[in-house]
């Protein structure tokens, strides 16, 4: 397996680029409420990796831009699960699905994978290479992270819109002491995962939404 290691102390804009290895990675494992949304991205040669880095590392702001130049630039592709998904199939399952609707919207570009964590998503039909802290190791991981999260936080955006109660624009579901004092006022509404237990715990009520 080659792929292209991110030097993040590495002034140099120079490094090779991929040589048709995929990276994959998904946000939102954590969160009480939303989709978890995976993405995978195949970079092309002699992309200019200056900017990437772990998601986490990265401002919202830095995200957006990473997240537009890798669009313009690169193949990039990511898929959703809902919450109903993520509690039928539990979120570990809803992950490995997630990776595999990405990885499939690539239309076949992908013949080889490294995936951020310690596990595979089970039925791929390429080589597929489990990476732990990848999205801190390996440019591709690390370009998946930021579309993931990126899009994951737009996502959380357009729902705070639809359920304004609960302040998904500030914590994008994860449970924050503002989240759950909401989730305990008001209870959890449609893309809040039952099956996770701080949310199974509370009596489903009403919640306010703009849906006509």
């Amino acid at each position: 397996m080659k792929a292209v290691m991110l030097r993040i102390h590495d002034r140099s804009p120079h490094l090779l680029a991929s040589p048709g290895i995929v990276g994959v990675d998904e946000a939102g494992r954590g969160p009480l409420a939303g989709p978890v949304v995976a993405a995978a991205v195949l970079l092309p040669e002699r992309f200019d990796l200056r900017g990437l880095n772990d998601s986490k590392k990265l401002s919202a702001e830095q995200r957006a831009a990473q997240f537009h130049r890798l669009k313009a630039d690169a193949w990039i592709a990511w898929a959703a699960v809902d919450a109903g998904e993520i509690d039928r199939l539990n979120i570990l399952q809803a992950t490995f699905e997630a990776m595999r609707r990405a990885i499939a919207e690539l239309g076949g570009r992908a013949t080889e994978v490294i995936i951020d964590g310690d596990r595979t998503p089970p039925g791929l039909t390429m080589p597929a290479h489990p990476i732990v802290k990848g999205d801190a190791k390996y440019a591709t991981i690390a370009a998946a992270s930021i579309v993931a999260k990126h899009v994951r936080d737009e996502l959380m955006i357009q729902y705070s819109v639809q359920y304004p109660r609960y302040g998904f624009h500030k914590h994008y579901g994860y449970p924050t002491p503002e989240h759950l004092s909401a989730l305990q006022l008001h209870g959890p509404c449609a893309i809040h995962r039952r099956s996770f237990a701080r949310v199974r715990e509370l009596v489903e009520q009403p919640c306010l939404t703009l849906e006509s």
